[in-house]
């Protein structure tokens, strides 16, 4: 495993996107313990993007037009639909202090789809793992696998970290509601705009 492996995947992965932004807000509103189920949802999504890569199915994604559209358009609505939830305030992350078995494993299972519904992630395993797989190694399957199995334990501490770097200023925004309410809505916006994003987004960008 290259250092330039190492180096690449972390820049990758602490580059702000649906999954850090969901982990953050969880972090805000729910707090700590729930902020790694939302950075252990996230990691989990992308357990089939992964294995669509090694077994080809992303290239079948990525020539069907429909089977893209499809899943692009199922992750917009879903994006929008927690930017609705945010900015009413009573919506899937909300601010809650509860901590039952069915919260928790809401938070996990809205990380997962996320990234689940996210083509271009499956799209990107397939560019982007293949380049560091070496021409001569005797089992290509196996070490893109090890390869991704590392992506992925990166992005779960990296995404941990976030999630407990914002429970550092959550006491300052739960404590005055103005401040809860403005960050609501600054997530709301950021939802709906990767929403619109990933919507125009094509097979090749």
């Amino acid at each position: 495993m290259s250092t330039e492996f190492l180096l690449t995947s972390f820049v990758v992965v602490i580059m702000p996107g649906t999954g850090v932004l969901y982990t953050v807000a969880t972090g805000l509103f729910l707090g700590r313990r729930a902020s790694m189920f939302a950075a252990m949802g996230c990691t989990l999504g992308i357990v089939p993007s992964l294995l669509a890569s090694i077994t080809g199915l992303a290239l079948l994604i990525h020539a069907s037009a429909l089977a893209f559209q499809v899943l692009k358009f199922a992750g917009v609505a879903y994006l929008l639909y927690l930017a609705w939830g945010m900015l009413k305030g009573g919506g899937p992350l909300s601010l809650d202090e509860g901590r039952t078995e069915q919260r928790i494993l809401a938070v996990v299972r809205r990380g997962f789809l996320i990234n689940i519904l996210n083509p271009k992630l499956t799209i990107f395993f397939l560019a982007f793992l293949p380049q560091f797989v070496p021409v001569d190694a005797a089992d290509p399957t196996g070490t893109m696998f090890v390869l991704g199995v590392v992506f992925m334990l990166m992005t779960l501490a990296v995404f941990i970290a976030y999630g407990f770097l914002a429970t550092t200023v959550r006491t300052y925004v739960i404590e005055s509601e103005e401040v809860s309410s403005f960050i609501q809505r600054v997530f709301a916006g950021s939802f709906a705009a990767l929403g619109i994003r990933l919507a125009f987004a094509s097979r090749e960008s």
